[in-house]
């Protein structure tokens, strides 16, 4: 077995004062170091994520805007965060718009995002024979951005890559079994290969059939 913790400090140490202070919020109220109920202060925000004033009130009106805060009349910004009925019905979400998008996918997908779909499970491939579980897990995200650009449907990818952001936190501390890369690296085999054959019935098969094992992996 592996534990696997998750981190991605790097990734947002690297991110523009804004988006990077949004991330970490975002990120801290959907794992709970933020609680419900909590009230939000500019004065700590900028204190707590070493911040200015004008990257505070960015984040916090994109906040409530993503239904993690809710700003009350006379009293000031509180926490909303997500409850587990809230990341369940999160995942339905998900099951339902990724099989829409792999079958449209299918229907639109140019020669040009073939090759990157393609170059994307060959970089799978290798990161499971290496036993790097964190890559993969950077990977496995990146191939269903892929499927998701090839829908052409702008919105269905900005909600998706919005349900990938929130659910990325659920079972954020994993212990994956030894077959959990192998097992992963097949379920998006079936994925790739419903793309090379043009089957959309069999690749909407897959992406449910992925979706649903993943919720059980997250949701143990």
């Amino acid at each position: 077995m592996v534990l696997y913790k998750f981190n991605d400090d790097r990734e947002l140490s690297n991110a523009p004062m804004s988006t990077s202070l949004l991330a970490k919020l975002e990120r801290d109220i959907l794992t709970g170091t933020l609680k419900p109920g909590q009230k939000l202060t500019e004065q700590e925000i900028c204190s707590q994520y070493e911040v200015s004033r004008t990257p505070v009130r960015e984040a916090l009106r994109q906040l409530e805007a993503d239904g993690l805060v809710e700003n009350i009349l006379n009293r000031g910004a509180f926490v909303v965060g997500l409850s587990k009925q809230d990341f369940e019905d999160l995942f339905e979400m998900r099951r339902a718009y990724e099989m829409q998008a792999v079958k449209w996918a299918i229907e639109r997908i140019t020669d040009e995002e073939m090759d990157k779909l393609e170059e994307t499970f060959e970089f799978m491939e290798f990161y499971t024979m290496r036993k790097d579980v964190e890559k993969m897990l950077v990977i496995n995200s990146g191939f269903h951005q892929v499927i998701y650009e090839a829908s052409h449907n702008r919105m269905l990818r900005k909600q998706l890559s919005s349900y990938q952001n929130y659910l990325k936190y659920v079972g954020r501390d994993v212990v994956f079994e030894d077959d959990y890369l192998p097992t992963v690296l097949e379920e998006h085999r079936m994925i790739f290969k419903a793309f090379v054959d043009k089957d959309i019935k069999a690749g909407v098969e897959a992406m449910e059939r992925h979706i649903n094992r993943s919720r059980e992996r997250r949701c143990e």
